[in-house]
Order: structure tokens, then C-alpha cells, then sequence
């Protein structure tokens, strides 16, 4: 399987690193398999970093490893994947021993209908009724050491203005 990860740098190594910000699905390695989604987070990135250019890196990845190390995969937005998200992205402090996740995306517009549902505006079935409706992406969490040895770096594809 081919894993796309966007970034102003070249990775050849990827590396667990502590995000900045909550993300879906904690700290580690974030991939995709669309290539769209890598191009269009180096894009967001060029333009609040005021940069030229920006990389789609590509990975190679054997899902048959999946059997191997500790997986937590989501196929569709579910309560357990809404309860995931939301532990990860409010409750401080909050770790997973998971070694890769695998799931839909909460990008920006799906997390506007998730401020809906921790603002008691929807109930978790209503939000899942509504992400359902949308076309999401997926990623996968690279959280551990373990799980990065099973990325092999392929190249990086230059994305420029």
C-alpha cells in the first residue's frame, strides 16, 4: 500500500513527534492514502509558513503488519471512533498504546460538527448521521517506534505554488 504524508520538508525518517495542537489521534506519524489531502495540507502549510515549495512524501507500507502490532481501526465514523477523537483532542495528557490507528479524518469542516456536539448542539448519533454525509478522507497514525520501521520512504514530490 502506498502512504502519503505532506510536509515543508523532505522526510525520509519519520519521527514521533509531539503535535502543538490536539489531533484526532495523538502524537506520532500521520499518513494518508489520498494523495490530494498530502497536497492539500503542504499547501495550507506553504501559505502560513509564506514558502514556496512543500513536499507530498510517499511511503510503502505492508498491511499485513496490521496483524502484527497493536492496531485500533476505524472503517467509518462510529460512537468509538467519536469518543476516540474527542478523548484525544480535549483531555489533556490523554495516551493510547495503540501502535497505528486507522480512520476517518476530522478535518476542519467535520470538527465544526464536532463543536457542535460538545456544545450539546447534536447528539453523538445526529453527528454521526452528519459526517456520514460527508466525503472523508483517511489516515493512519504511525504512534510508535515499532509501527514507523514497517514505512519505507519511496520519494518526495515537489509541490510548489
Amino acid at each position: 500500500m502506498i502512504l502519503y504524508h505532506g510536509s515543508l520538508e523532505q522526510v525520509i525518517c519519520p519521527e514521533i513527534r509531539e503535535p502543538n495542537r490536539t489531533l484526532d489521534y495523538g502524537s506520532g506519524f500521520y499518513t494518508t492514502t489520498s494523495f490530494k489531502q498530502a497536497e492539500d495540507w503542504v499547501r495550507r502549510k506553504m501559505k502560513e509558513k509564506e514558502t514556496n515549495a512543500g513536499y507530498v512524501n510517499v511511503f510503502d507500507f505492508d498491511e499485513e503488519v496490521q496483524k502484527r502490532v497493536n492496531c485500533l481501526i476505524f472503517d467509518a465514523p462510529t460512537e468509538e471512533w467519536v469518543d476516540f477523537v474527542m478523548q484525544n483532542r480535549t483531555q489533556k495528557g490523554f495516551s493510547h498504546s495503540y501502535d497505528i490507528v486507522f480512520g476517518p479524518v476530522a478535518n476542519d469542516r467535520v470538527y465544526a460538527a464536532f463543536a457542535l456536539y460538545e456544545g450539546g448542539l447534536l447528539s453523538k448519533q445526529e453527528l454521526i448521521a452528519a459526517l456520514k454525509t460527508y466525503k472523508l478522507v483517511d489516515q493512519y497514525l504511525f504512534h510508535t517506534e515499532i509501527a514507523l520501521k514497517y514505512l519505507t520512504f519511496k520519494e518526495a514530490i515537489i509541490v510548489t505554488k
